[in-house]
């Protein structure tokens, strides 16, 4: 069985959380769980999700952070929480997560996925020493000058950034990045980038979002953060539901929906440098071989699956009916053979 975890929540104050779903604002609760029971504060998360009738919560409880993740448009329930076991498999420090029960007043909400929080406390527990930390929130967090909505030049090249961890500095200091990295061409570029962003880092983190076939997961769903040692740019994935198959609306899609090449102008000034195409293209070549292949990714699958199968079938609060749940394990595998046959085909475009 699953652990539970109770939301207790006034009328008042319910009433004002869905006065307020696209506020932002937080609302008091109550938390209980393992038997003891913390005040709160809690409010709805996440974009378009936001409007469906199994909704996501961003709950505080003190200075930690927790989301709820109802994974409403996910029929398997276990995307985001493969996506991120793959990526720490192959290297990249990832947000840990854990299936459960969550009840409101009582009543059950279903199969929710608890997802840790990319903050103090993320970079606390991993050791990691970090300066800043930005959020990447919408598509103009793609490291380009221009908007992707509108093809006119950004007002702010921090638009589509959030700042967490941080002060003004810290700002400017991306906007820089950002600038500088139109300005700058070929050895300077190179020589400039390998002094403000952590290589291997990024390089494993664009195979993870390559492989896994997240279209979103390039120009936002990420946290990029600085690493106060070495002062270089590191990379965090976040909210991988629309991967391993399906969009983040839960549709099927084809396996090279994501070119091999990535999708944002970072990546661009990157791999225009022959030396990290190579590297990229070996990398890639080595989890192709060790990491992401049936025999390694299929048993998690199974093991998540055996989790939270007997909660998902009494689950009533679930978009997707039992019989497209059980197809879904089917539905991953497919997707990693076909996945690699593209990588395998695409793999010329790394060749300098």
């Amino acid at each position: 069985m699953l652990p539970e975890y109770s939301i207790w929540i006034g009328n008042r104050e319910w009433t004002k959380l869905n006065e307020r779903i696209w506020s932002g604002s937080f609302t008091n609760a109550h938390l209980e769980y393992g038997g003891k029971r913390v005040p709160i504060r809690i409010r709805y998360r996440g974009g378009h999700t936001r409007n469906y009738p199994k909704k996501s919560y961003e709950l505080r409880v003190g200075s930690r952070t927790y989301h709820f993740n109802a994974e409403y448009d996910d029929p398997s329930m276990i995307r985001n929480a493969l996506s991120f076991r793959f990526f720490e498999s192959i290297g990249v420090p990832s947000p840990a997560t854990r299936h459960c029960i969550l009840r409101i007043n009582g009543r059950s909400q279903g199969v929710y996925l608890l997802i840790e929080s990319v903050n103090r406390a993320f970079f606390r527990r991993r050791r990691i020493a970090a300066r800043s930390l930005v959020y990447a929130e919408n598509d103009s967090a793609n490291f380009a000058l221009a908007s992707p909505v509108t093809g006119k030049r950004k007002r702010s090249l921090f638009e589509g950034y959030k700042l967490v961890i941080g002060r003004q500095a810290d700002r400017e200091r991306l906007k820089t990045f950002v600038r500088r990295l139109h300005r700058l061409r070929g050895k300077r570029l190179n020589r400039w980038l390998g002094r403000r962003l952590d290589m291997n880092n990024y390089l494993r983190w664009l195979a993870g979002a390559v492989l896994t076939g997240n279209a979103d997961g390039f120009d936002q769903n990420y946290a990029l953060y600085e690493h106060r040692k070495t002062a270089r740019y590191r990379i965090v994935p976040w909210d991988y539901e629309g991967s391993w198959g399906r969009n983040c609306y839960g549709r099927l899609v084809d396996a090279d929906l994501v070119r091999i090449t990535g999708e944002n102008a970072l990546t661009d000034a990157v791999l225009s440098d022959p030396g990290a195409r190579e590297r990229y293209r070996k990398l890639l070549e080595q989890l192709l071989e060790a990491e992401f292949t049936e025999a390694r990714i299929m048993p998690v699958v199974s093991e998540f699956y055996e989790r939270i199968a007997p909660d998902i079938y009494t689950d009533t609060t679930r978009k997707w009916p039992p019989d497209v749940f059980d197809g879904e394990p089917e539905v991953i595998r497919r997707y990693i053979r076909d996945r690699r046959e593209t990588i395998r085909s695409e793999m010329d475009v790394l060749k300098s």
